[in-house]
């Protein structure tokens, strides 16, 4: 049985678990034989042991895959073949160097498979199999017929053959387009006729999903109507479980299992590294240790924290080690009681509502004042809100009406959302969602003794910001005006950001000229106090000063230098602040990458939240003294 072909690429792992992620790659040595694609590891120059075979025969299609969809790689092909222990369909996925060697791969490995009688499917996917369903189709069994006829179809007589069936031989039914169906994770009260109510744990049939933040749903009564896309979960999709805690860092987990203080207590969360997860895990022993293990993946996709011990799935690893444990520190016990867990905001009240009518707001207590005008709080048809009344002299009001529009439907954790806004009379009123602890500022300053002597909790606070921060980048959405004075502190410490892109559309010179004195000059970058030139970029400068204000509980930045000053300390000078003294050198190295005196130089936040994820992640910080 001689090689007949021989090269070094690149696989993903096999996807034999239902929750796929885009982690596991390795590069491997491929011969083709005969009998059997084999692979092997080592390096470039050197095979050694051999990893896994596809048997020829077992293989259904080879196909190409179209570039960036699958974790955005370019020059990949997949081998569909049987599983050796059970029905199921696998898919290899191999990363070629360049398209030339994937292409003639794909040409071998046809070849090779029907030398070896192998039976091909009619169709297959031209999606990828992740996080439970495929791409292309949304069908959520690994065995479901494929949607796009195979190249060995339209070949050898396929549904594109160039001569048409024999009028004997029916043309098969096209494909029903498979149900996408939904779990709700959160009740939802419909505010407008067009929406429907969801009740948690209920299933729902979507009907329309091209919204990002509404979504056309039925009911199992048949009822139809808009709901609010982040209440529900895919069937299979790790967040229906209430043990998963998708964006938990490593701090908030552990703050989470102290405080239930019962012992097995655990939950899993989204490790540092992209596409790879954490089971943290509650003891008893010294007061209440919280330990962190990883959940890796073998060649073969299975999950599994003691190697022995692997899975196809996430959820079917927790059930294990909740009767044994296998290697931890004691069996999984319980998730922590998520009674006083919030549902998140929705994108506006309702589908369509974007206007309010002003009799339906009830306005309370003041809680502040700044430059646009008082905010205080409101009720909505009996749901508490924030009520922000603008100076009638503030704003321009048409460009803000188009951009509010917008605005509504920005939707994140880490941002503070918009409601609607009041026209119809003035002054102009934005309704928003209530932080119950006010802004990130006056919080620093009312607890700096407290949070000085924990870097963690400081660098979760960073995190947050940077996060809501990465999502407006993404947008290519500007703040203008960020700042810990524009941030705002809610329930189990949640941080968010608020008045983004409110600045655009201030009438007042002074705090719209770098000369102003209003004007936020201790938080802008060179290239705004030269030029007013404002981008993603300038927000990470003021990103920087923010984390300064952190972890120094609230100091005013510059605090001994008046405006020109600190211009020319910034743009002349190129100097920059100090780093406090409860600050760590790494976290304050984060510090100066945002200050770059030029602009492209600087991080992006995506790139940012990366780096304090994988600071969070590491931990042991020590606590300062005071």
């Amino acid at each position: 049985m001689g090689e007949s072909k021989k090269d070094f690429m690149m696989k993903r792992a096999m996807n034999k678990g239902t929750f796929i992620s885009a982690s596991n790659y390795k590069n491997r040595w491929f011969i083709l034989d005969d009998q059997f694609l084999r692979y092997f590891d080592g390096t470039l120059d050197k095979q050694n042991k051999e990893k896994g075979r596809v048997e020829l025969r077992k293989i259904k299609a080879v196909e190409t895959v179209d570039d960036f969809v699958l974790d955005k790689k370019s020059n990949v092909f997949q081998v569909v073949h049987g599983s050796p222990k059970s029905s199921d369909i696998l898919t290899l996925y191999i990363v070629a160097t360049n398209d030339a060697q994937r292409q003639d791969w794909v040409t071998h490995l046809r070849k090779a498979a029907e030398n070896a009688e192998a039976t091909f499917i009619p169709k297959y996917h031209k999606g990828v199999w992740i996080n439970g369903s495929y791409t292309c189709c949304n069908q959520i069994s690994k065995n479901a017929i494929g949607c796009e006829v195979t190249s060995t179809e339209r070949e050898f007589g396929g549904v594109s053959s160039a001569l048409p069936p024999p009028p004997s031989i029916p043309l098969p039914s096209p494909e029903p387009t498979p149900k996408k169906v939904v779990v709700a994770v959160y009740n939802f009260s419909p505010t407008e006729d067009e929406d429907l109510a969801l009740l948690q744990g209920e299933e729902y049939e979507i009907l329309d999903d091209s919204r990002e933040h509404w979504w056309r749903a039925k009911d199992k009564d048949g009822r139809s109507g808009y709901i609010p896309s982040n209440y529900v979960k895919k069937k299979f999709d790790l967040e229906m479980f209430d043990w998963y805690y998708k964006n938990c860092t490593r701090e908030r987990s552990e703050a989470i299992l102290r405080e239930e203080q019962r012992e097995g207590c655990f939950l899993v969360r989204e490790s540092s590294a992209p596409g790879m997860f954490t089971l943290s895990l509650l003891t008893t022993e010294n007061d209440g240790q919280v330990r962190h293990y990883h959940i890796k993946k073998n060649d073969q996709g299975y999950y599994y924290i003691a190697e022995k011990y692997a899975f196809p799935s996430i959820s079917e690893l927790v059930h294990y080690h909740k009767h044994n444990s296998a290697g931890l520190a004691t069996r999984l016990k319980s998730p922590p009681t998520r009674s006083g867990t919030a549902a998140p905001a929705t994108a506006g009240f309702s589908s369509s509502k974007f206007e309010i009518d002003p009799s339906e707001i009830s306005i309370g207590d003041q809680l502040g004042a700044g430059c646009f005008g008082t905010v205080h709080e409101g009720k909505w048809r009996g749901k508490r809100v924030a009520v922000k009344m603008m100076k009638e002299t503030a704003m321009s009001d048409e460009g803000f009406i188009e951009e509010a529009k917008t605005m509504t439907q920005l939707n994140h954790q880490n941002l503070v959302q918009l409601y609607g806004i009041v026209t119809k009379k003035k002054p102009l009123i934005i309704v928003t969602e209530l932080m119950q602890y006010g802004s990130l500022l006056s919080y620093l300053r009312r607890h700096k003794a407290r949070l000085l002597v924990k870097t963690a909790t400081l660098l979760d606070m960073c995190s947050q910001v940077c996060n809501g921060m990465a999502y407006l980048e993404k947008r290519k959405f500007i703040h203008r005006d960020l700042a810990a004075r524009n941030c705002l502190v809610g329930q189990s410490t949640v941080v968010k950001v608020a008045d983004f892109g409110l600045a655009r559309y201030v009438i007042d010179d002074e705090y719209t000229s770098s000369t102003g004195t209003k004007f936020p000059v201790k938080w802008a970058p060179p290239e705004v106090l030269s030029y007013t030139r404002f981008s993603s970029k300038s927000d990470v400068w003021a990103y920087g000063v923010l984390m300064w204000e952190i972890f120094t509980g609230g100091i005013m930045p510059y605090d001994k230098m008046k405006n020109v000053e600190v211009v020319d300390y910034v743009c002349h000078s190129r100097q920059r602040l100090e780093k406090p003294a409860s600050c760590p050198e790494k976290i304050y190295k984060v510090m100066l990458q945002c200050w770059q005196h030029e602009a492209d130089k600087r991080p992006s936040f995506s790139d940012l939240l990366q780096l304090l994820s994988g600071l969070l992640e590491q931990g042991n910080y020590p606590y300062i003294s005071t």
